[in-house]
């Protein structure tokens, strides 16, 4: 009787999704952000405050000429400044915008995002805690786990908030939007209340970097923090697509997934563990940057549709290029100052949540 079910199931969410299939759609956004993303990369590495040349740089690489061939300053702006941040821009944003996916999947629910219910400020603690006291308290660590020991605080900062948060909010298989939006916002309050305490003992060094950090930045991207996050930030999400299926079918709920055949538990572990190594890596290399996870889900279900086996691979198109474009215009529009990208992200991200919230009103039961 229970095969039965499951098949009647299985054959009407296939009918559904013939009826309304926006796979070619959803193929063509693919392309398209692709490219978008290609000339976002090449925007970003051409703007700053400096007149250095990319094109200089990309003629010498092109021709294999030497350094006698460009001009010393070009090649060090590009090189050694531009081109790791314009790396670690797009694998933060990837990072973050497939984490927000991932998430309101999982929760079943668009409103859901790292930043706004505290797995990002679970983050920045635990990376918080290694800088102020990797030198004393946490020396043995820090000394252990050498470059890698900032990307792994955050990671474990991140995976409590991301634990906590679904234990206080799912009760017998059903997850309350309330509850998870209040324990997020006391998560994020209690998290605060602990950097803070954090942020007084520091000397004043440490203060101005903490301050700029929690603002969100790339400006101190390098090739050797590249290299510390790059690892986890793309294991992580290479596990994603192979949740796509499973989040398609949570959608219709917790039963129908397991009657399908999805193993919900082992699936709902493997995300959480994803979200909390993708945000702890971006928020230790890149600090607070808001909004990302809700936008560019979001605008991306309008656009294709809510199938995750495209949603996820173009969530993370849309959030390198978004991330870049604003990172453009932090490094841009007080230069030769820069504007902590986060405002940015705050700034552009803060009206579109709201939007979102007046869309659903009457629909989202909080």
């Amino acid at each position: 009787m229970t095969n039965h079910i499951a098949a009647r199931r299985s054959s009407g969410l296939r009918n559904a999704v013939a009826a309304g299939d926006r796979s070619a759609l959803a193929r063509l956004v693919i392309v398209i952000l692709a490219v978008l993303l290609g000339l976002t990369m090449l925007f970003s590495l051409a703007s700053g405050a400096s007149d250095a040349s990319a094109i200089s740089v990309a003629r010498g690489w092109l021709s294999g000429a030497g350094e006698d061939a460009l001009r010393v300053r070009d090649r060090i702006i590009i090189n050694d400044i531009r081109l790791p941040r314009v790396m670690l821009g797009a694998l933060v944003g990837a990072s973050l915008a497939v984490s927000g996916a991932v998430m309101q999947g999982l929760f079943r629910n668009p409103l859901a995002d790292p930043g706004l219910i505290g797995v990002s400020a679970g983050a920045g603690l635990g990376a918080v805690l290694i800088i102020v006291l990797g030198g004393t308290v946490l020396a043995p660590l820090t000394t252990a786990l050498g470059t890698f020991s900032l990307p792994v605080g955050a990671f474990l900062g991140g995976l409590a908030a991301t634990l906590v948060l679904y234990k206080v909010a799912t009760r017998q298989g059903r997850t309350s939007v309330a509850t998870m939006l209040l324990a997020g916002i006391a998560l994020a309050a209690l998290a605060g209340a602990v950097t803070g305490i954090l942020v007084f003992v520091t000397d004043d060094r440490q203060l101005r970097d903490l301050t700029f950090w929690q603002l969100g930045s790339l400006a101190g991207a390098t090739w050797l923090k590249i290299g510390a996050v790059a690892p986890i930030m793309v294991l992580a999400m290479a596990a994603t697509p192979f949740l796509a299926r499973g989040l398609n079918a949570l959608a219709l709920g917790e039963a129908t997934a397991t009657h399908l055949g999805i193993p919900v538990q082992r699936l709902k572990y493997i995300a959480i563990v994803s979200v909390a190594a993708s945000v702890g890596s971006s928020v230790a290399v890149s600090g607070g940057i808001g909004f990302v996870g809700i936008v560019v889900p979001h605008l991306l279900r309008l656009a294709m549709g809510p199938d995750n086996r495209y949603l996820l691979p173009a969530s993370a198109l849309l959030g390198a290029s978004l991330l870049l474009l604003g990172d453009a215009v932090a490094r841009t529009i007080v230069a030769p100052a820069e504007l902590p990208i986060g405002i940015v992200t705050a700034i552009a991200g803060a009206p579109f949540f709201l939007w979102i919230l007046l869309r659903k009103r009457g629909v989202i039961d909080l």
